[in-house]
């Protein structure tokens, strides 16, 4: 018997979407997150589509953003921008806030959170 993966748990496709949406609503409306609303265009549909398919592929489901894409890369694509603690704290609180509202499951959001938490680390490329 093989587990569900993270997609499955999490309720599929509509579930991720519905996660991206609020976490991109809190990215855009919070005044808190100014400092990395202003990394991304004005227009946030292109970083919602690329953030949708690369978290449906590493949750577990189809691999939308490597067919799309190529290997995520994640540390390398975003060395453009300029990320320390203020800014993967801000990252973070989009999450945990988009999480809480997404994800009934309390033991798949935790597990959720501290993966994102890892990831949001790992993109770090400033000293503060």
């Amino acid at each position: 018997m093989t587990l569900p993966t993270h997609y499955e748990r999490i309720g599929g496709e509509a579930t991720v979407q519905q996660l991206v949406t609020r976490f991109y609503d809190h990215m855009d409306e919070l005044p808190e997150t100014y400092g990395i609303r202003k990394l991304h265009a004005e227009d946030l549909s292109g970083s919602r589509q690329k953030l949708f398919d690369f978290l449906t592929g590493w949750l577990g489901g189809p691999q939308l953003y490597v067919e799309k894409h190529g290997h995520p890369m994640l540390r390398r694509r975003h060395l453009p921008f300029t990320i320390g603690d203020a800014e993967r704290d801000q990252w973070m609180h989009c999450m945990q806030l988009a999480l809480d509202e997404v994800v009934e499951d309390a033991k798949l959001r935790a597990e959720l959170y501290q993966a994102f938490v890892k990831v949001a680390d790992h993109m770090r490329n400033q000293s503060q």
